[in-house]
């Protein structure tokens, strides 16, 4: 029996489960997570992000990582797990997360002490102290600059998948390099988190693996490679800087020395990490067209499996590369879980108290509709935060926790319509998919059947199963997907929620009222400049503010 590790760095955990695999069993016998804030509060991080009097920056500390990887290897070395059968690992991470490192990195790397912890060792490979993470909203000039060096946001998009994003990484690395030229000079490699925290793993850079590549807007999708005209405007000897792209499954090297030394753990093979998204495509089970899983974390994500490419002909949507070597369409919300605690925090709520209201409301809410955009917002573009109420009072708390609810689901089926699926099953994960509440509101919207999964973490429980495909391939035992997710990564019969006829019905004549709403608010900011989330807004005269 093989063990296969799986790792997921997400924006304010770092979790970790092993898979126990033989013939015909697949179980989970080690999980954990480690809370960023509560684990390693000397970082001074707020849901895992350094706090910033500018709101449209957004960035996170690599030696908490660093830290964190080095405390769960501890955690996973005192498990009583028999650590010789761990034959590969993997690994999972924030997408679209850059961290630059000096010409000193290599040889640290190459020549750890096990008998120090990582992080005293760690600190000096940084040109840059911090990194800039999915929440960033501040290059939106940056985003229009490489949006008219290729040629305008259609072809941007048709060769990388997605128009210019101010969170991704390409416009991230040319705002370092116009802002700050002499960090940019320093800069011998810029990885993304998921190769930036296999590097340190196997002592050596790592690889791109194209799944989190994708997310750059610097990635040629038709080719798997670095996109050059892309890379010529962003920054000058951008190539030089990045690290190879390589397909998902491939063994990127060993556990280094330090790891075997300090926790006895064996010299298991190290899989390409890859994107949080395209790991949790293999977590849900979602390796056939026709399903979809919607992710209810940080952020609120909807995706699926694509054999070929659809381009999103609004913009929002993305296509990323896909661990099966297919591609994975996906639409991500910046106003997920924290969104929702600001509602349960705001009327001094607990969970099961949220529940409770939301339960109290009918579907449709009376008419009263709420636009959450707690915080800038992917999905539609909203580049400054405000919430937009119609016919909610500010002081209804009912209306206001059906209404957050009712509206991030709207807001899931509205902009996902570009994938072109006929959605009739949704694989729904994350934190809050755990409330059977919530889901039977995402059930009622799209009109499909939600079921939920045993392990919570989809995109962990996918890079331990991209550990384990890998693993196979290397040992000249190749085996198909729908075997690799086998009883493991599919989804709890019993927990099927049945879409209700009537409420569907409500949903879908509020659907329209809901997405004129988007548009009365959107109308009353200035145009954005092509390619980017826009200046900022002017509230609505008909809708207030918070």
């Amino acid at each position: 029996m093989s063990l296969y590790l799986g790792l997921d760095a997400s924006t304010q955990s770092l979790t970790a489960i092993v898979l126990e695999i033989e013939r015909d069993r697949r179980r989970i016998v080690f999980e954990r997570s480690l809370v960023f804030d509560e684990h390693f509060p000397q970082y001074g991080t707020r849901h895992g992000v350094i706090p910033d009097g500018d709101p449209a920056v957004a960035t996170s500390p690599p030696l908490m990582w660093v830290e964190a990887l080095d405390a769960m290897m501890a955690a996973l070395a005192r498990s009583g797990l028999d650590l010789s059968r761990l034959a590969a690992i993997s690994g999972s991470a924030q997408q679209h997360g850059s961290v630059y490192l000096n010409t000193s990195a290599a040889p640290t790397l190459a020549s750890l002490d096990a008998g120090r912890p990582l992080v005293d060792q760690l600190t000096g490979i940084f040109a840059r102290r911090v990194a800039p993470i999915w929440m960033d909203t501040s290059t939106s000039v940056e985003c229009a600059e490489l949006t008219t060096a290729v040629g305008g946001p259609e072809a941007l998009a048709a060769r990388s998948g997605s128009r210019a994003f101010e969170r991704f990484t390409g416009p991230q690395i040319r705002k370092l390099f116009k802002r700050e030229p002499a960090t940019y000079r320093a800069t011998n490699r810029i990885h993304l988190v998921s190769s930036f925290l296999a590097t340190a793993l196997v002592g050596q850079h790592a690889p791109i693996d194209v799944g989190d590549g994708s997310g750059t807007n610097l990635l040629d999708l038709g080719t798997g490679g670095w996109w050059p005209a892309a890379l010529h405007a962003t920054a000058p000897d951008l190539l030089a800087k990045l690290p190879p792209v390589t397909p998902s499954w491939t063994i990127v090297g060993r556990l280094s020395p330090y790891w075997q030394r300090r926790y006895g753990l064996p010299l298991a093979k190290v899989v390409a990490w890859s994107g949080d998204n395209p790991c949790s495509l293999i977590g849900t089970g979602l390796v056939n067209e026709g399903r979809v899983a919607i992710s209810l974390g940080t952020s609120d994500t909807i995706f699926g499996l694509m054999r070929t490419p659809r381009v999103d002909p609004s913009g929002m949507g993305h296509v990323f590369g896909a661990p099966t070597g297919d591609y994975m369409g996906l639409t991500c919300f910046m106003n997920g879980s924290l969104a929702r605690e600001r509602v349960r925090d705001s009327f001094g709520l607990t969970w099961p108290a949220f529940s409770q209201l939301l339960e109290s409301t009918a579907p449709g809410n009376a008419g009263r509709i709420l636009l959450p955009w707690y915080e800038p917002e992917i999905t539609p573009r909203v580049s400054e935060p405000g919430v937009r109420r119609f016919g909610l009072a500010a002081d209804d708390a009912p209306g206001h926790v059906r209404g957050i609810v009712e509206a991030q689901q709207m807001a899931l089926a509205l902009h996902s319509q570009w994938m072109g699926v006929d959605v009739n099953t949704i694989h729904a994960t994350g934190g809050a998919a755990a409330n059977r509440g919530i889901l039977r509101v995402m059930a009622d919207v799209f009109g499909a059947d939600v079921y939920q999964f045993h392990a919570g973490n989809s995109a962990c429980l996918g890079a331990a199963l991209r550990a384990f495909h890998a693993d196979r391939l290397d040992e000249g035992q190749p085996i198909s997907w729908s075997e690799v997710v086998r009883e493991i990564a599919e989804p709890v019969a019993a927990s099927r929620i049945e879409a209700d006829a009537a409420s569907h019905a409500i949903y879908r004549a509020l659907m329209t009222v809901y997405a004129a709403c988007e548009v009365e608010a959107l109308e009353h900011l200035p145009a954005p400049p092509q390619g980017s989330r826009g200046p900022q807004r002017t509230p609505s005269s008909s809708s207030t503010t918070s």
